[in-house]
């Protein structure tokens, strides 16, 4: 499907890092009630400020899996300093001009440091850490395309990867 050249584009961006993205809101208590109401998670240490500070974290903490929540772009609003050159966009515009216009996620990995507690204002950095030749699966043609995103608190202490 691509040209032979897409591959070699895809793989001139690796290793390349974005700029620090902050999130546009602070870990925050709507948001984790939001999340636990559709996830169906009763665990009151996420909700309950008298239960969570008897527990082991001494406080209200957002479930781990929520960890790239906090940074998600949004569908039209996006943070300040979010430009759409971070490696991930261009590698996706290198696969769109070259006829690859979806994108299918098959894995995600999240790494926890430590949790997070009401307030934590985090960031986000994208790097590009792999891109296979072109592959041919059951849902067609195309690219398998690796990111690692790196979470930091305003202190610039990593609290979680995502790969």
């Amino acid at each position: 499907m691509a040209d032979a050249g897409t591959y070699e584009r895809l793989c001139a961006l690796l290793g390349t890092r974005g700029e620090a993205i902050l999130a546009r809101d602070p870990v925050n208590q709507p948001m984790i009630r939001h999340w636990c109401d559709a996830m169906e998670d009763d665990n009151p240490v996420y909700t309950d400020p008298a239960i969570a500070a008897r527990s082991v974290f001494g406080e209200v903490v957002a479930p781990a899996t929520m960890l790239n929540t906090w940074s998600m772009l949004g569908l039209t609003r996006r943070p300040a300093g979010s430009t759409g050159d971070d490696p991930q966009s261009r590698a996706l515009r290198v696969l769109d001009a070259a006829g690859f216009t979806s994108v299918v996620a098959t894995n995600c990995d999240h790494e926890y440091d430590r949790p997070l507690v009401l307030g934590d204002h985090l960031s986000s950095t994208i790097e590009l850490v792999e891109v296979s030749p072109e592959k041919k699966t059951a849902l067609g043609v195309g690219h398998f395309v690796t990111t690692q995103t790196e979470y930091r608190d305003l202190r610039g202490e990593r609290v979680g990867a995502m790969r």
